[in-house]
């Protein structure tokens, strides 16, 4: 179990990383606003394995309120790009 607890982690700090470079350099605002979204689905697998690796069920509700806070995040950052866009 540990060895695929260190597999995941180790894949999910990669995709932090290349999701991170993603939104820096992201040519639209639209990539932008897709790699917030991913890095918040990250995080938040990271705190669902930091959970197995403690055998907690605690911050279920913490994991329940990042995904909502992400998904109004997104739905409201392309909304505002969507006015944006309009006005032009």
């Amino acid at each position: 179990m540990t060895v695929m607890v260190s597999i995941a982690l180790a894949l999910l700090c990669g995709a932090a990383l290349l999701v991170t470079v993603r939104l820096v350099r992201g040519p639209a605002a639209l990539d932008r606003i897709v790699a917030l979204d991913t890095l918040v689905t990250l995080i938040i697998s990271g705190t669902v394995v930091g959970t197995v690796i403690r055998s907690d069920g605690i911050s279920g509700h913490v994991l329940v309120v990042l995904a909502l806070l992400g998904f109004i995040g997104t739905i409201a950052a392309a909304r505002l790009v969507e006015r944006r866009e309009d006005m032009r």
